[in-house]
């Protein structure tokens, strides 16, 4: 694979790409579509992911086949069909429902820096996934996900936290992921190696 780029994102063939921006080094994979995502930097989305009315904080994964973002039809209204708000597909006299869209694209998830969207998740509008959490491979997530917690099932469930509260509390106050470009690769050697509390006693307290 091509080495990744601190300004121009790596995108695959066959992507589908609408009022989206990226930061550095960030790798959307093949036939994706991204329809007003902001993607932070060092994020990276696999095959066939569907990402829509996102945030997406740095260093998320994102696996292959998600869909994040899935739109509602208006199911109150007697009829749900998009005729209703695409009606320009049918009649040449009318337009687009421009509020209907509007009010979808306002309806906005959030995923938190280095949480992990596992193969073919589903998370619906107005979700935050926190930072460091775990979205297990075909879950269905309704609810905001604390930070470093996992989830998984239909609807998604917490099954446990990655770590214990002292440690998470103090890795969301150490941040690495907000650390500069060469912070990371002088201390890429102990982020390999040290269990997260060894990699904290190392570096609390040091500029990042």
């Amino acid at each position: 694979m091509p080495k990744l780029h601190p300004v121009t994102p790596r995108i695959a063939p066959d992507c589908e790409i609408v009022n989206a921006s990226f930061g550095g080094w960030v790798e959307v994979g093949r036939g994706s579509r991204l329809i007003h995502v902001e993607m932070g930097d060092y994020s990276y989305c696999d095959r066939f992911a569907d990402i829509a009315n996102t945030t997406v904080g740095k260093f998320a994964n994102i696996a292959a086949m998600t869909r994040i973002g899935p739109t509602d039809h208006p199911f109150r209204n007697a009829a749900q069909h998009h005729f209703l708000y695409r009606s320009h597909y049918y009649w040449d006299d009318v337009t687009d429902d421009a509020a209907f869209f509007a009010q979808r694209a306002g309806r906005r998830i959030t995923l938190g820096a280095d949480c992990w969207i596992g193969h073919g998740a589903i998370i619906k509008p107005e979700v935050t996934v926190g930072i460091g959490a775990i979205v297990a491979s075909g879950a269905v997530v309704t609810k905001d996900v604390p930070p470093f917690l996992i989830v998984a099932g239909c609807p998604a469930v917490p099954l446990r936290m990655r770590f214990s509260d002292t440690v998470a509390e103090r890795l969301l106050a150490l941040a690495w992921w907000d650390w500069d470009h060469a912070t990371l690769r002088a201390r890429l050697a102990d982020f390999r190696a040290l269990p997260a509390e060894d990699f904290l006693d190392r570096y609390e307290g040091l500029p990042g």
